[in-house]
């Protein structure tokens, strides 16, 4: 849909390139790892790679709009990869990778330069909307009338 093309890399990919595809969530199993919803917020680029003994480093810079949402120690999902926020400042974030992702997934054919998908954290966005200058943000009428 043009929404994908507008927001993500695929409108870059390439035949025989590859992607990351995983199952959708069910709420019959245990809930491991970080909530994503495979909806991207936006695309970064790899800035730099860097081995840590038998992780690898990823540096991404990403538009003020994303990087707003990312937070240190955060969960931040890269071409749908959900990873844990290592370092975050106002242009950039650096995940670590262990060898079973590099392994895994797509990463380990992505390059200095290359465009990833990157899906923020969905409570920040909820957090933002609710206290936004559009809404009441959260009062105590707030509170009661939701039951708290």
């Amino acid at each position: 849909m043009p929404e994908t093309m507008r927001k993500s890399s695929l409108k870059d990919i390439k035949q025989g390139e590859y992607v990351n595809l995983e199952r959708a969530l069910t709420l019959a199993n245990r809930l491991g790892g970080h909530i994503v919803s495979g909806h991207i917020d936006g695309t970064g680029k790899i800035e730099k790679k860097q081995k840590d003994e038998n992780a690898i480093w990823y540096t991404i810079s990403a538009s003020k709009d994303i990087l707003k949402y990312i937070v240190e120690k955060g969960s931040v999902a890269i071409d749908g990869i959900s990873l844990t926020v290592v370092e975050v400042n106002n242009s950039f974030f650096k995940v670590s990778i262990i060898p079973h992702t590099q392994e895994e997934t797509n990463l380990k054919y992505k390059k200095i330069g290359d465009t990833v998908n990157i899906e923020c954290d969905i409570i920040g966005k909820y957090v933002e909307k609710l206290l936004s200058k559009d809404t009441k943000g959260i009062t105590k009428e707030f509170l009661i009338e939701n039951g708290f």
